[in-house]
């Protein structure tokens, strides 16, 4: 049996901000009625947490949980925990309507992080980034370039941005062409 491996093995471009492709994570999609309190106490039994409203994220010791649409959940776990998991939830919400599935292998994670990271991210997708409008614990689904993309502030001038794998190395490459050196305008 292979190891699994991320997509760029951790690497890492350092510019006028750094990227960093975060490694392996655990990544799984709930799908359902978020209403339902089988549901949100299925999600707090694995992660810890509720759910959050609309565009938010939370994390804890147990992990994270984003609302990705209005049905939709993306549950943050440790890799290596993903499958058990996915089968604890199953079994939580057996008889209620939903879907969960383990999506960390067709998924890349990115770290944005320094003075700029607003700027970087807002290259390329077509949302208000500004400190009045985005901040902690916000999250976007949006487009990066062209690319898919879903990401969140953790802390002032650090983000998390997750997008297919396959397109994982040309994020990667443009994320750090956005952040090269001089090339930040400096409006957020």
């Amino acid at each position: 049996m292979s190891n699994a491996v991320s997509i760029l093995n951790g690497a890492s471009s350092n510019g006028a901000v750094k990227i960093t492709e975060a490694g392996l994570r655990g990544m799984i999609t709930l799908r359902g009625d978020l209403s339902s309190t089988a549901l949100k106490d299925a999600v707090k039994s694995v992660v810890g947490l509720t759910p959050p409203s609309e565009r938010k994220v939370k994390s804890g010791k147990g992990g994270g949980v984003a609302w990705m649409s209005s049905d939709e959940l993306l549950l943050l776990v440790d890799y290596d925990k993903a499958d058990a998991t996915v089968a604890k939830l199953s079994k939580a919400l057996a008889g209620e309507h939903h879907m969960v599935v383990n999506v960390s292998d067709a998924r890349a994670v990115f770290l944005i992080e320094g003075q700029g990271a607003r700027e970087v991210l807002a290259k390329g997708a077509p949302v208000d980034l500004s400190p009045e409008a985005f901040g902690a614990g916000d999250l976007r689904r949006s487009r990066i370039g062209q690319l898919a993309a879903a990401f969140w502030m953790t802390e002032d001038e650090s983000f998390e941005l997750v997008c297919f794998r396959s397109v994982g190395a040309f994020m990667f490459d443009w994320l750090s062409n956005a952040a090269r050196e001089g090339s930040l305008p400096e409006f957020l």
